[in-house]
């Protein structure tokens, strides 16, 4: 429940304040001729983050966008074990994600480049292994409900 505050407070304050920029940039070029020197890539930061705490939040009721036009056809015990495929599924290709990405992460810490305004670019990548890895976590949880819900006994 905390982290889903969390979440949510940090994904409408990004939206918000990206909002803010990309308006204030439109009016800073439009009236002055000028703008912020850093907010192009600040908009674009934010975009990277507000879509992968987007990803993290749709994780957490298994709310990704996906293709079931089979499913709904499947009987009962089938779908419950191809949900149970695709949920571990999913949890390896996160886990993948977060590995690699994670060192992509460290080569940028490495390399030193900076991002904008002297923030290092690693800062800014840094929300790329850790959303795969609350969502891999996440996927390994619905895994277990999955293998539940596959071996329990329905009362008939």
């Amino acid at each position: 429940m905390l982290l889903q505050k969390i979440e949510d407070g940090i994904l409408v304050g990004l939206l918000l304040l990206m909002i803010f920029v990309a308006v204030l940039q439109i009016f800073l070029r439009n009236l002055f001729d000028s703008g912020i020197l850093w907010g192009d890539p600040l908009v674009r930061t934010m975009v990277l983050w507000i879509g992968l705490i987007g990803a993290m939040v749709a994780s957490r009721n298994n709310h990704h966008i996906s293709i079931d036009v089979i499913s709904r056809f499947l009987p009962v015990q089938i779908k419950k074990l191809t949900n149970l495929i695709i949920s571990i599924f999913t949890t390896l290709v996160c886990v993948i994600m977060a590995y690699h990405s994670l060192v992509f992460v460290m080569m940028e810490r490495n390399n030193g480049a900076l991002a904008f305004a002297n923030i290092p670019a690693w800062i800014c990548e840094s929300i790329l292994p850790i959303s795969f890895v609350i969502i891999s976590f996440r996927y390994l949880l619905f895994s277990f409900t999955c293998l539940f819900k596959l071996f329990k006994r329905i009362p008939q």
